[in-house]
């Protein structure tokens, strides 16, 4: 297994949704092995496969001790509970803003293997979840941000090293942001 380079802002593969993987295959298992490693080197919290330029709905988190990973994942929010605070990206290194997130999650999806999987998280465990399987979707946690906060958050990306003082491209989430989901 290997560590590999995290895709940057400003990646096109960030901005796209990934494919859904059909094959759970050697092939995907070595993604999966990669991914953790790729994420123990950054200890980052999750990495999602577009961020090592990966188009597949696959990603792997550490969270709170626990270790996992999902492919093909879709998000059910049990209640309308909200937590707002301080979130990160390995592809936006270094700066972390404030992001509104649902308080609880539960994910489905598969194991490498194929195999059915449900993880039931609140906390950063339901933070980490909504913003892989946004990586997923080609959403930034950026676009979660209202204006203000998202304008704020431009401006620090702009001024930091690895950027280049590039334009951000930002877009709308496919996913409902606020209210009940089901």
């Amino acid at each position: 297994m290997a560590v590999l380079p995290v895709r940057l802002f400003g990646d096109p593969v960030l901005t796209t949704p990934a494919d859904e993987v059909t094959t759970f295959d050697r092939e995907l298992r070595t993604l999966v092995n990669d991914l953790r490693d790729t994420l123990r080197d950054a200890e980052g919290a999750g990495l999602a496969a577009p961020q090592l330029g990966v188009g597949l709905r696959v990603f792997v988190f550490h969270v709170d001790g626990v270790d996992g990973h999902l492919v093909n994942p879709t998000l059910r929010f049990p209640d309308d509970e909200e937590q707002d605070g301080p979130e990160g990206c390995l592809s936006l290194p270094g700066l972390y803003f404030d992001t509104m997130r649902r308080m609880n999650v539960v994910a489905k999806g598969f194991s490498m293997h194929g195999d059915p999987v449900q993880i039931v998280g609140s906390g950063m465990m339901a933070r980490c979840l909504q913003h892989e399987t946004d990586h997923l979707d080609g959403v930034l946690f950026i676009d979660r941000m209202d204006a203000a906060r998202r304008k704020a958050a431009m401006k620090e990306i702009r001024k930091a090293p690895w950027n280049g003082g590039a334009a951000p491209r930002v877009k709308l989430s496919p996913h409902p942001i606020f209210g009940p989901l089901g």
